[in-house]
């Protein structure tokens, strides 16, 4: 993530929400503005596999949904996660059903996937903002050692590797998966 202002002018999260959108996306918390990092392959793959992963599980059950990119704005910044994923009763609805365009809540589990260019201790400082105000479950990938680093309530981080099977929401439960089986997404021979 790199400082996409050089500004030492300091703006609320209002006013960073009237900025234009920008591609990738800028996030805003501990009163600055960060660009996230363009998506590569390895990172694109990931996403897009564990998106349609957990969204082939939980959708047609209608217990969760995993978001891409999305802005979850509350507490003071906003930030976009890789993938949010949100319980079906959670996700924020108008009042004629249809989903809203503005969530201003955590969502239950965030996941992040490492990219080269990135902070490690600024991505998990925003891992650690999600549970600490109400996420339930995060992962942070890092696919140059193919580990997934585990964050939940309460305990210490846990770092998972190669058949290790992963925390899921509960509301997921007979879903397993390993770390391997994560990585494995990457290979397309």
């Amino acid at each position: 993530m790199t400082l996409s202002t050089q500004s030492t002018t300091v703006i609320s999260v209002k006013e960073f929400l009237k900025l234009p959108e920008t591609k990738p996306a800028n996030e805003y918390f501990n009163g600055k503005i960060y660009q996230k990092p363009m998506l590569q392959g390895e990172h694109s793959t990931l996403q897009g596999s564990l998106i349609t992963a957990i969204n082939g599980i939980a959708k047609p059950q209608k217990i969760a949904y995993a978001f891409p990119e999305l802005r979850c704005t509350f507490e003071g910044r906003s930030i976009v996660p890789d993938i949010a994923v949100f319980e079906w009763q959670r996700i924020p609805l108008l009042s004629n059903g249809r989903i809203t365009n503005k969530f201003e809540i955590p969502p239950d589990w965030i996941i992040e996937i490492l990219s080269p260019e990135q902070s490690p201790n600024r991505v998990i400082s925003k891992i650690t903002f999600y549970i600490q105000n109400g996420a339930k479950l995060g992962w942070l990938l890092d696919s140059a050692d193919e580990s997934i680093m585990i964050f939940e309530p309460n305990k210490l981080p846990e770092l998972k590797e190669k058949q290790d099977i992963l925390p899921v929401l509960s509301v997921l439960e007979n879903w397993q998966l390993t770390v391997a089986d994560v990585f494995s997404w990457l290979s397309f021979v």
